[in-house]
């Protein structure tokens, strides 16, 4: 069986963390990245990418996934504009597919890729980590209040009036809107990935549930089945984020994991620990007891039912004094890295000795 590959968040030259750094965790494969300089919606020049390639090569790593080529508003809200910013997404398709491109992972999240109200909350060992509590969140209204309307992943392109108008756009279309919206745009994406030979990861919302009433559509089993069913096509995947879809009681990751991995359509996987509050969620270290979420059960899955495609720790604590782009440090993921190593390599041997 062909093993998967291990991957890892990389955001360019301005990084913290270098891509010599990464070389030298064991085991890995690729580095995950994107063109940042290009507001979303207009065309990757391909001496960007190819930049891209030529570092993240010589560094002797691959690069085959993108994260992300950002879906524009317009696209999301099906605005009369979303013709022009499909055909610059189907272009970025072939341009990245150009450059050896297998996988891009994207997302259809209204407004806020991902939510959090803490970037460095302390924990019991003094590390610090990402969380979501609900009664920080339900302070803010983004349509009325007079405070900073910011909570830690919001865009902060967006001036105060803009995330007011754009946030009422969403406000007045129900979930019907947007899943009409996404198969739109999906049907005019898949059959270009698909030529390219590009894998489509969608990315689920994160959290998995409606936040200041906007509608949210990527959030559980059920809906990752209406969307697999979208465009039926292999190319058109998932990213499975086990942070994303764990931090919901109601999600059974694994069972989710066999699922699509069976399918062939997970293209991607995101693998977090987060320990599952009642007021919300705290992500924590990648070890199955340190969060809510069972790593070992998970791989297991994904490894008895043929997933061999592109796996990354994601989101780590800050630990040992390091500083840099909160959850993106240096440390925490490479043991993460090295966890998820240690899991797979353990499974495989299990396997064959059967």
């Amino acid at each position: 069986m062909e093993r998967m590959k291990l991957s890892f968040r990389w955001y360019g030259a301005e990084d913290k963390v270098t891509l010599e750094q990464i070389r030298q965790i064991p085991g890995m494969h690729s580095v995950v990245t994107a063109v940042y300089d290009v507001p979303p919606g207009e065309v990757w020049p391909k001496s960007s990418i190819q930049e891209l390639k030529r570092s993240i090569e010589d560094a002797n790593l691959h690069f085959e996934v993108v994260e992300s080529i950002p879906v524009h508003e317009d696209i999301k809200l099906g605005k009369p504009e979303r013709e022009r910013y499909i055909e610059n997404y189907c272009e970025n398709i072939r341009r990245v597919a150009e450059a050896s491109v297998k996988c891009i992972c994207y997302n259809f999240m209204p407004v806020f890729d991902w939510t959090r109200t803490q970037l460095d909350h302390v924990l019991e060992d003094g590390s610090t980590s990402l969380v979501y509590y609900q009664e920080q969140v339900d302070q803010v209204n983004p349509l009325e209040s007079d405070s900073d309307l910011t909570l830690p992943g919001w865009d902060s392109s967006y001036s105060r009036e803009e995330l007011k108008q754009v946030v009422a756009q969403y406000q007045a279309m129900t979930e019907e809107d947007l899943w009409s919206n996404l198969k739109y745009f999906l049907e005019r994406i898949i059959p270009v990935a698909a030529e390219c030979g590009v894998n489509m990861a969608i990315h689920e919302d994160d959290p998995c549930w409606s936040i200041f009433g906007l509608p949210r559509i990527i959030t559980c089993q059920e809906n990752l089945d209406r969307f697999l069913k979208l465009v039926d096509d292999p190319h058109n995947g998932i990213t499975l984020c086990t942070g994303s879809l764990g931090c919901s009681c109601r999600n059974n990751v694994v069972e989710m994991a066999k699922k699509y991995a069976s399918m062939g359509r997970i293209h991607f996987v995101h693998m977090r620990n987060v320990k599952v509050l009642e007021n919300g969620f705290e992500e924590r270290a990648h070890l199955s007891e340190c969060g809510s979420l069972d790593m070992y059960e998970i791989m297991k899955a994904l490894y008895d039912h043929g997933f061999s495609g592109y796996i990354r720790p994601d989101h780590g604590r800050m630990i040992w004094g390091e500083t840099g782009r909160p959850g993106y440090g240096l440390y925490d993921r490479a043991l993460g890295a090295t966890y998820l190593n240690g899991l797979w390599e353990a499974i495989e041997k299990g396997e064959q000795r059967k």
